[in-house]
Formats: structure tokens, C-alpha cells, sequence
């Protein structure tokens, strides 16, 4: 229902309780008021657990894993192993 609606319902039904003194003789306002007041307290009471048990929700714990990057040998003072890579540019002449 949310908060908004449900304190609607309670001030509404507080309203017909409390506050007007008519006689409508099939209608009693008085009984209204409480329906409506009863009906927005239990939808505040249950708005407010589903907003509760969203939040204990726990997130499982994160692994993390620490990767070293693979060493080139060296043999005095040049590496053995290159990596050779070839960039090309968009539009750079190659047919598609």
C-alpha cells in the first residue's frame, strides 16, 4: 500500500471518527472512521516489514584473487621473449 496511502487512511478514518457527528441512520461514521483507521495501520505495519527485511539482506563475501603478470627471462641485459603486436587504424588502407 506504502506510508503515503496508509497515513492517508489513518487521518481519513480519524477524520469520520472523531470529528463529524451525523446521523445517517444505515451509516455509522464512527465505525467507518475505525475501519479506515485499522485498515491503514496494517498497511503501514506491513509496509514497513517488507521495507525492513530488504535491508538485512547480506551480501556474500567477495573473493578476491591476486594474479601476477608471467616474468620475461633475462639473459644479461635483453629480454628472451617479445610480444609483438600490430595495431592497425581505421581507415588505414586494409580492405575490410
Amino acid at each position: 500500500m506504502g506510508i503515503g496511502a496508509s497515513i492517508f487512511l489513518i487521518a481519513l478514518g480519524a477524520i469520520f471518527a472523531f470529528a463529524i457527528d451525523a446521523d445517517l441512520g444505515w451509516l455509522n461514521l464512527n465505525v467507518v472512521g475505525w475501519v479506515l483507521m485499522l485498515a491503514g495501520l496494517a498497511g503501514l505495519l506491513t509496509t514497513l516489514y517488507f521495507w525492513n527485511s530488504r535491508r538485512r539482506v547480506v551480501a556474500a563475501p567477495v573473493r578476491q584473487q591476486v594474479v601476477a603478470e608471467p616474468v620475461a627471462p633475462v639473459q644479461g641485459d635483453r629480454v628472451v621473449r617479445e610480444e609483438y603486436r600490430e595495431v592497425r587504424r581505421p581507415g588505414s588502407g586494409y580492405p575490410a
